[in-house]
């Protein structure tokens, strides 16, 4: 059993609450095909996987006051939840931003480089496999510090949550 942290808006956690799980939902998905290549991985990593849309976790303990999770002034709550270990799928959160991005993700510059001059064997959709490789060897000039690790699960049970703080996310920096 380990601990974990998802955020979510308030609405989706009362719904919850009324249906007793938490579970994702397709017209959450802020990225639906990069969504559906994850869903992919979780049937093919996690045995208890139910074909649902992921929910989001943090493996370190998120920062409410971050600016960047929801929409200026949204209503949301912050979940501690104890979850098998075997039912998320952990990833780099870096990473991840090269499926996001539909890019290579490469371990150098010279790699990155070699990829787009055709160079590699390895195609874009095998090197996002990485993103699960969380031991492997970057060069920290290229990826910099890596300290961010991500989870997905496809339904947690309210009873696994143990612990509700609610907030309101902080007004967004526009650009």
């Amino acid at each position: 059993m380990a601990t974990y942290w998802t955020l979510q808006e308030e609405v989706v956690w009362n719904e919850a609450v009324k249906i007793g799980y938490l579970e994702g939902k397709q017209e959450y998905a802020m990225y639906p095909a990069e969504y559906i290549w994850m869903m992919a991985q979780m049937k093919q990593r996690l045995e208890n996987y139910n074909d649902k849309y992921p929910i989001w976790l943090w493996i370190k303990k998120p920062d409410m006051r971050s600016a960047s999770h929801f929409k200026s002034y949204t209503r949301c709550v912050r979940l501690t939840i104890d979850l098998e270990e075997e039912n998320v799928l952990v990833s780099d959160f870096e990473d991840w931003h090269s499926v996001l991005n539909n890019g290579f993700n490469a371990d150098n510059e010279q790699e990155y480089d070699d990829f787009y001059e055709g160079k590699l064997k390895i195609t874009k959709e095998e090197s996002w496999e990485r993103i699960f490789e969380l031991e492997r060897i970057q060069d920290p000039l290229w990826s910099g510090v890596r300290d961010w690790l991500q989870g997905v699960t496809g339904r947690i049970d309210i009873n696994k949550v143990k612990k509700v703080e609610h907030f309101i996310s902080r007004k967004q920096v526009e650009f």
